[in-house]
């Protein structure tokens, strides 16, 4: 693309409006805006280009309609943690005025800037966010399903499941985004355009060709989506995993393709597309309302609008820097640079990636690595890491709102005081465990095995862990219901549906014929009766009812979980309830709460990525190749040697197997009687229900009484309480670090250089999540799967004394065990 800037751009620093042209070098004198204007863009939030097209209908409005559009607007929006809090006050002014209406012309600049700002309402997305990545037009006549599109697209699907298949089991996994493909789908797209003749055939009345013009930019998105869901590995897989290894199940058997193949097809498939329909139906509470942001669509909307904007506009940096590169030269550049780096923390030097330069001090002194040390300790280290990897393992700061980030490692931060405070005082005989561990133990302190008699107990870290799964589960409830009466209460209903046509994206998708919700009513007809098939044809001792226990658990959970994963981009998952409540049902019958869990879990996590979507047509072909891809992943996966232990290569360690695992002793072998029952070894931890349903409650009422606070408007009770799952066998370590990066791009960089910010933030994201992704596949077979190693002090170092194998705070004297004697154990 091109890097000579054709239009003017604005750029804000320091409150202060410039112009920015391709024709004035980095010291030029830069002309001043209007003080009204340069006031209007800093007050609103918006741009220059919003701020004239809004004045435009602005001018056509009278007083009392701008009272009744900002009325419904403030109700819908009003505890919104994603809109500008000084905005809502204007607002807020605006409306208690009743001066106002009886002396207009005193208060003309106010109702000059609340009638821009209802403008921005109904040309526009209330978020300056939205207005910066998504077009408030469309051109309904572009070609989108097309041959080029599809075969780029089930291409893409391919590579982006083999990557993320092929590195699920890696500690921490390598993971690539659907931002990756999109913007390597752009040159074949081009490519294909420029090369393929316009030759095609006519099917019911419509021409398909392999060149129907310029590969535009619904093309590229309908590729986009369909990596989008290939990127999901199945859940099945975990399955599989647990019943093959010896050090789990050890059932052979499983390794049998055929076998893996076909309950990857029967209960994925059939799982995944009961999400698909539910979110359909439930279209109307998680995809047409303005506050659903879905941040992470913004991020794909963002790419896809970089490839096909007219011109190169220049950005002001730090500096006085002006920076002119386009787009896709950035990601190139970013792209090498990290491909290049991430052989250093990932190979040559594994010090910079597991940076516990704490414990290098005293190796063997267990109480700083328990809590300094980033292999066996909770990682509480102001320098953790410099690998990217490792940084933006549970999130990405580049991607997520600030707050989403600072409310995370809160929650982490605080629970982290809880698990020394449980460890240390020898709660639930955790003192004779590692503090931070996904395994489970025997009364000995080794590692749990499923034959031993024993109850299995758990480190101190993932003791915390499932006291806050059940606080958030709770917390996502009583938060989508305050939510919901407060905002969407019926004897409202007709402000709700005003709100939602006042939505310019959503006027926008009207003018297109919507998917009946019959369409997905035989979807999910279809998708249980291949579940069910799939349940009773194999020896899965398990009830044909988990599909429909599955159904109940979304659409429980589905609307108030959705609504928490459009607003702050965290999701929260429904695995540990799933496995509570289906442990219930099948007590010690650990494969059947396997699929209790699958049914439970995917069935909801895939309605809510549909709802981020909402591309039913495009979604059968990529979840097809990801399957069959997957599945052949794992049968490869299963040969290498030392997989899933702590010897294995390129640190394909299986944490989410061993969770899985840990889970179905718990919750399947023992079941959740035992374990939580009355008289239960960990029933104490009930205690996170109520004080999930507290945390919410005290956050609401003290934002009802200080509405004004901006610390308790940023505060998110149910993001902070997903603070306290991030443990064992990750600790902080693979959060803190991410913080600064976060603090550096929506703070800093976006409030001062908003220009710079949209341009290249989320293209930078992709470029890392890719160099990462290539380096890592070039490492594995170039080097470790040659069994190339560098033995030097920068690779030894992460893994010497207490960070190379647990240093319990108690030790057993031989033959000694804790906890209740064998055969009394109830």
């Amino acid at each position: 693309m091109s890097e000579q800037a054709e239009r003017p751009v604005a750029t804000t620093t320091g409150g202060v409006l410039e112009e920015k042209t391709g024709t004035h070098n980095e010291s030029s004198e830069v002309p001043h805006f209007a003080q009204e204007d340069v006031a209007a863009e800093r007050d609103l939030h918006v741009t220059e280009d919003d701020l004239q097209e809004a004045k435009e209908l602005a001018a056509t409005y009278s007083l009392d309609e701008v009272r009744s559009l900002l009325t419904t607007f403030h109700r819908l929006h009003k505890r919104d943690p994603n809109f500008p809090l000084d905005v809502i006050e204007e607002i807020e002014n605006f409306l208690n005025n009743e001066d106002i209406a009886n002396e207009p012309a005193k208060y003309e600049q106010q109702i000059s800037e609340m009638k821009i700002q209802a403008a921005l309402i109904v040309t526009n997305s209330p978020y300056a966010e939205v207005r910066s990545v998504v077009s408030p037009h469309d051109e309904p006549t572009m070609p989108c399903s097309t041959i080029r599109a599809w075969v780029l697209g089930i291409l893409f699907s391919a590579a982006i499941s083999f990557i993320n298949g092929f590195f699920s089991i890696r500690q921490p996994a390598i993971a690539v985004t659907s931002n990756v493909p999109q913007l390597l789908a752009y040159p074949p797209g081009k490519m294909m355009e420029w090369w393929l003749p316009d030759v095609g055939i006519t099917l019911f009345g419509v021409r398909h060709s392999l060149n129907p013009g310029p590969f535009n930019r619904k093309e590229h998105m309908l590729i986009t989506l369909m990596a989008s869901i290939a990127k999901s590995t199945p859940y099945t897989q975990y399955v599989i995993w647990i019943q093959f290894l010896p050090q789990f199940f050890n059932q052979r058997w499983a390794i049998n393709f055929g076998y893996q193949i076909l309950i990857a097809l029967s209960i994925a498939l059939s799982s995944n597309f009961i999400g698909y329909s539910l979110a359909g139906i439930c279209r109307r509470f998680l995809v047409y309302p303005s506050y659903c942001v879905w941040p992470q669509a913004l991020v794909t909307i963002a790419l896809n609008s970089a490839s096909y904007t007219e011109g190169n506009s220049p950005a002001l940096g730090p500096f006085g820097k002006i920076w002119r590169m386009s787009r896709f030269k950035f990601f190139f550049y970013a792209f090498t640079l990290m491909f290049v780096y991430f052989w250093f923390p990932n190979y040559i030097f594994q010090a910079l990636g597991i940076f516990s330069w704490m414990t290098w001090i005293a190796p063997n002194n267990a109480d700083l690595t328990r809590i300094t040390g980033s292999n066996n300790g909770l990682g509480i280290n102001p320098v953790p890491t410099f690998d990217w990897n490792v940084l933006t393992y549970n999130l990405d700061p580049l991607m997520v709102p600030l707050f989403s980030t600072i409310n995370l490692f809160i929650g982490i931060l605080l629970t982290s005081v809880i698990i020394i405070s449980v460890y240390y005082t020898n709660t639930y005989y955790t003192a004779y465990l590692p503090i931070n561990s996904n395994h489970p133990f025997d009364h000995f302190g080794n590692r749990y095995n499923y034959q031993a008699y024993s109850p299995p107990y758990l480190s101190a870290a993932n003791v915390v862990n499932y006291m806050f799964f059940f606080s958030i589960y709770i917390a996502a409830l009583t938060y989508g219901f305050l939510m919901l009466v407060n905002s969407f209460r019926p004897s409202k209903k007709a402000e709700v549906e005003q709100g939602q046509v006042l939505d310019v994206h959503n006027r926008l998708m009207k003018k297109y014929r919507e998917v009946p919700e019959w369409w997905y009513m035989i979807v999910l007809v279809v998708s249980v009766a291949l579940g069910c098939a799939a349940i009773a044809s194999w020896p899965t001792h398990t009830s044909p009812g988990v599909v429909f226990y599955g159904i109940a658990l979304c659409l429980i959970f589905m609307i108030p979980t959705g609504i928490i994963y459009a607003m702050t981009g965290i999701e929260v998952t429904l695995n540990v309830l799933a496995e509570f409540i289906g442990g219930s049902f099948v007590k010690g019958n650990a494969l059947a709460m396997c699929f209790f869990k699958t049914y439970g879990y995917v069935t909801c996590s895939h309605a809510l990525s549909f709802a981020n979507d909402l591309k039913i047509a495009h979604y059968m072909v990529p979840t097809l190749v990801s399957t069959f891809v997957c599945v052949s992943i794992v049968s490869y996966q299963m040969h290498l040697k030392d997989v899933c232990t702590p010897d294995a290569p390129f640190r394909f360690t299986c944490p989410g197997e061993n969770t899985f695992f840990t889970a179905a002793v718990l919750w399947g072998t023992v079941g959740p009687k035992k374990i939580w029952g009355v008289g239960g070894q960990y029933s104490e931890t009930l205690l996170g229900f109520p004080l999930g349903v507290a945390v919410v409650v005290l956050f609401w009422l003290l934002g009802r009484y200080f509405p004004k606070n901006r610390v308790l408007r940023a505060t998110h009770p149910v993001a902070l309480l997903n603070g306290g799952i991030l443990w064992a066998p990750y600790n902080m370590t693979y959060l803190l670090p991410a913080v600064p990066v976060a603090l550096l791009s929506w703070l800093y960089i976006k409030g001062r250089f908003l220009a710079l910010w949209s341009k290249y933030n989320f293209v930078l994201s992709a470029a890392f999540s890719a160099g990462i992704a290539i380096s890592a596949i070039a490492q594995f077979f170039g080097v470790t799967y040659q069994g190339v190693t560098l033995d030097w002090w920068g690779n030894g170092v992460v893994s010497m004394g207490c960070e190379d194998h647990d240093c319990v705070l108690k030790m057993l004297p031989e033959g000694e065990y804790f906890g209740p004697a064998p055969g009394s154990y109830n």
